[in-house]
């Protein structure tokens, strides 16, 4: 059974893009991954495009969504919010993270892809969290 992991940031346009990518990398057919917005900006930043480009990953193909637009695919086994705060409603899951990422869409470049990185291995570690969950 995969594992369903939600991602959610204030635009849904930078690091719960980003995250959703590295869990679609990483996770391959073990996960499903989501991502949306609490407040969704409509586009995907264009650096985030390229920053994930740089991997091998072509986010052009997402959108940017709304909360409204994933609850449908509730529960989940992880939400992380990352930077939300009070306005990441409540979803149904059995676990909730919250990560401490800095909004990276108006750094250059070579900050921007710190941020990415960094994104990355928290992906990762959640993954291998989740997959190691015996609670089910």
């Amino acid at each position: 059974m995969k594992k369903k992991l939600l991602f959610v940031c204030v635009e849904n346009s930078n690091r719960s893009q980003m995250s959703q990518a590295f869990a679609k990398m990483l996770g391959g057919e073990t996960v499903e991954a989501y991502s949306a917005g609490s407040k969704p900006s409509g586009i995907v930043n264009p650096k985030a495009i390229a920053a994930m480009k740089d991997l091998g990953y072509d986010l052009s193909t997402h959108d940017s969504k709304s909360l409204d637009e994933v609850k449908r695919f509730a529960p989940f086994d992880a939400v992380v919010t990352m930077g939300c705060g009070d306005a990441c409603p409540w979803m149904p899951a059995k676990r909730f993270v919250d990560w401490q990422i800095p909004d990276p869409k108006h750094m250059e470049p070579e900050e921007f892809n710190k941020v990415r990185n960094f994104i990355g291995e928290q992906v990762k570690n959640l993954i291998k969290e989740v997959l190691a969950d015996v609670t089910d």
